[in-house]
């Protein structure tokens, strides 16, 4: 247990930090995202951290959570109103029109990586500075832009060994056939409004669909025998969502259509879908996104069709973390003396240049502490150098898994080393 001392300074409460040996295993997950994406077409996209507060009450939707609640927004010198990121989507949907992306490439599948921040109540999984991995692809209106996307998520979870993750699908339609829904829930709503929240009571008349998404038991009651969005598709949003659901098929990915999935933001069109893990509870959403032909239009830019996701890391890690190996040196080099840590440090150094991984104490420990450590790291060998082994010329190599110990010369010691690595 850490004792804190008096006036020590700590994180901001809900701010996530990611310490060793975590954090070798995040950046194992980031790592195999990025070379998954990367096979598949996609280049990483580095955003910035703080925006206009605009760019989230437009493409968001003033009546979110998110924007009404969660976001961190201050004003800075100028007086501007700026936010922390809450999600991915609109900046990258911003850093696509400001720097024209649309004009070099028709297509253009971008990935990113990165801190997001929302002021929600800190509970496990859920954090105010929180990490998602996300991608969205611009300029393709196709279903199989849809279904490539759902393919590579589960091929991402596959890779991760994460059993049991459920997809669900849905379609929201689009703006010719929406707002003929809006209208037929709005109408169901109106007559059930007592059973609803005071959130939703207050949406109700701007934006029905959000008690659709809405997690008060008494709402998910009420919304029960609510109209269904794919009753009220048009024959364009039909055919799109058929042809999807039968491209899932040929390819034996299974799915669940769920005609209640709305999402909580309001940019989305047509496809929207969510990877759910049971384990984690209430809160059982690992992966999710959609589908948002207008969001590049309507934040200033040409009319682009576009496609994306995110994951939750800290969620994400919950599933998968004790699966994924720790990074772990091969050999750990250990002296015992002040001549035998003059002796190893250039055979570390030109380990280390050739990326063979060691470690090496410059402090004068005994075995014990030493051997002790390499254990912890998981290191494969230690090369143990006293003053009996200055003596000899030779180093003793202990094999940390069988306990079994050899005798190297020093004058072949680079070239033993050299075998275990390739062991």
């Amino acid at each position: 247990m850490t004792v804190m001392k008096k006036n020590q300074i700590k994180t901001v409460k809900g701010f996530n930090e990611i310490l060793p040996p975590e954090s070798f295993r995040w950046r194992r997950v980031e790592d195999q995202f990025r070379n998954l994406l990367e096979g598949y077409g996609f280049a990483e996209l580095r955003l910035a951290l703080l925006e206009p507060t605009e760019l989230f009450t437009r493409s968001i939707g003033g009546e979110t959570d998110i924007v009404e609640k969660e976001m961190y927004t201050f004003l800075d010198r100028s007086e501007r109103s700026l936010t922390l990121r809450p999600e991915g989507t609109a900046s990258v949907v911003r850093a696509f029109n400001q720097y024209s992306l649309g004009k070099i490439s028709e297509i253009n599948k971008l990935y990113y990586v990165g801190p997001m921040f929302r002021y929600e109540r800190p509970q496990k999984g859920r954090y105010r500075q929180f990490y998602q991995l996300g991608a969205e692809v611009f300029g393709e209106a196709s279903f199989y832009q849809d279904a490539e996307t759902l393919v590579m998520l589960a091929q991402f979870f596959r890779i991760l060994e994460i059993d049991g993750v459920v997809l669900e699908i849905n379609s929201l339609g689009c703006e010719a056939c929406r707002p003929s829904f809006r209208e037929q829930l709005k109408s169901f709503l109106i007559e059930r409004e007592a059973s609803l929240c005071a959130d939703c009571r207050r949406r109700l008349r701007e934006n029905p669909l959000r008690a659709l998404d809405c997690k008060n038991p008494t709402c998910r009651e009420a919304v029960v025998a609510a109209p269904q969005i794919n009753e009220s598709l048009c024959a364009d949003c039909q055919e799109h969502f058929s042809s999807l659901c039968g491209l899932l098929d040929d390819v034996g990915l299974d799915y669940q259509i769920n005609s209640r999935l709305v999402r909580g933001l309001d940019y989305y069109t047509r496809t929207t879908f969510e990877f759910l893990a049971g384990e984690l509870g209430v809160q059982n959403a690992v992966a999710a996104g959609g589908r948002y032909d207008r969001l590049v239009e309507e934040l200033g830019g040409k009319a682009t069709p576009a496609f994306g996701f995110a994951i939750g890391f800290e969620r994400l890690m919950m599933l998968a973390g004790d699966k994924l190996p720790l990074s772990s040196p091969v050999i750990a080099l250990i002296p015992l003396a002040e001549e035998a840590l003059r002796l190893l440090f250039p055979l570390y150094v030109q380990l280390n240049r050739q990326a063979k991984v060691a470690t090496l104490g410059f402090q004068h420990k005994s075995l014990k502490s030493q051997l002790k450590k390499a254990d912890r790291d998981g290191v494969g060998y230690a090369l143990i150098v006293g003053p009996d082994e200055m003596a000899k010329g030779a180093a003793i190599c202990r094999n940390m898994q069988t306990k079994e110990q050899t005798e190297i010369g020093f004058d072949s010691l680079e070239e033993a080393l050299k075998k275990l690595y390739h062991q």
